[in-house]
């Protein structure tokens, strides 16, 4: 099977997962990514206030921010007091002054720690919502993507966790720390481009009338133009992050095959006596030859697969959408 068709099996595709900035301080990235329904619920608001998702750079109206601190509030549910009520009416006439006195312990100490752990997590929930209101423009959830988009995201981020989870990556024998860095930063990038063209695209949606008269429609060609060469803008950087992904498996595949003749190379002397006792001696000679020659060719081919993903690698992150956060 040919290398790319493999590589392309192999891949698991799924829906793209939700995308955040890198430099959002890890405390607070945490606590995004575990708190899916903060972010959609902030998504939400907006969108039923009209508004697009936001975008880097833009503010954040106090609506919202006083919207993620009321969240959390609950009504009071009134029976388990009368629930409590009666419990204790049932022990103090089943019981002697003592045993009431218990009962009250008891049930002061089940308040407590119930009360505890609903502050705690009301405490929690109300903070999820704040940061996704606060932090609304550094991160892109599916929803924020059309399906182009959704799709375009999917493979960059695909493309990046197969080089990531690499065994070249892991063993260090390409840049590792370029890549950790990096390839985060680069689907940020992407993901955030992306949900600027959706945005964008479904604004164009709404004010272009589906069926324009020919006298007119000439005149909306330049912003349909315009978006399709942001998208294909996109998509060639997205293709040139699956080429790299593509040669760090090809380097993969090499490094594993590299590893196991490494083993028989250690092995070679069983295989050369092996050759002289079953081999006459004219043609048991080219064959010990081919075995050393057979590693030797091996080795090389590790040697310029490595050598093709740094430099591929290096005119990715030289030539890579991080180099223009302002836009």
């Amino acid at each position: 099977m040919d290398p790319q068709a493999r590589y392309r099996r192999v891949r698991q595709t799924r829906a793209p997962r939700a995308e955040f900035d890198p430099a959002l301080d890890g405390e607070v990235r945490w606590l995004l990514q575990t708190g899916p329904l903060a972010l959609r619920a902030a998504r939400a608001h907006r969108s039923r206030d009209g508004a697009p998702a936001p975008h880097p750079g833009e503010g954040r109206p106090n609506g919202l921010r006083r919207t993620a601190q009321a969240r959390g509030k609950r009504k009071a549910d009134p029976f388990p007091l009368f629930a409590l009520i009666g419990f204790l009416i049932l022990v103090a006439g089943l019981t002697d002054f003592r045993g009431l006195l218990v009962a009250l312990a008891v049930a002061g100490m089940v308040a407590a720690i119930r009360w505890a752990a609903g502050e705690s997590g009301g405490r929690s929930e109300r903070r999820r919502a704040a940061l996704a209101v606060e932090h609304g423009d550094r991160y892109v959830l599916p929803e924020d993507l059309d399906r182009d988009c959704a799709d375009l995201l999917r493979r960059a981020q695909e493309a990046a966790d197969s080089v990531l989870a690499s065994e070249i990556n892991r063993a260090g024998l390409i840049d590792t720390i370029d890549n950790a860095v990096t390839l985060p930063e680069e689907t940020w990038q992407i993901a955030r481009r992306l949900a600027r063209i959706s945005a964008v695209a479904a604004e164009h949606r709404r004010i272009v009338p589906r069926d324009l008269p020919y006298e007119v429609s000439q005149a909306f060609t330049p912003y349909d133009d315009a978006l399709a060469a942001a998208l294909s803008a996109l998509t060639t950087r997205v293709r040139a992050l699956e080429d790299y992904a593509l040669q760090v498996y090809r380097a993969d595949q090499v490094y594993r095959a590299f590893q196991q003749l490494e083993v028989l190379t250690e092995r070679t002397p069983d295989y050369q006596d092996l050759l002289a006792e079953t081999v006459p001696g004219a043609d048991a000679a080219p064959r010990v030859e081919r075995l050393a020659d057979q590693a030797a060719e091996v080795r090389e081919t590790f040697r310029r697969s490595v050598a093709e993903v740094r430099r591929t690698g290096a005119g990715l992150i030289g030539g890579g959408l991080s180099e223009d956060p302002g836009t």
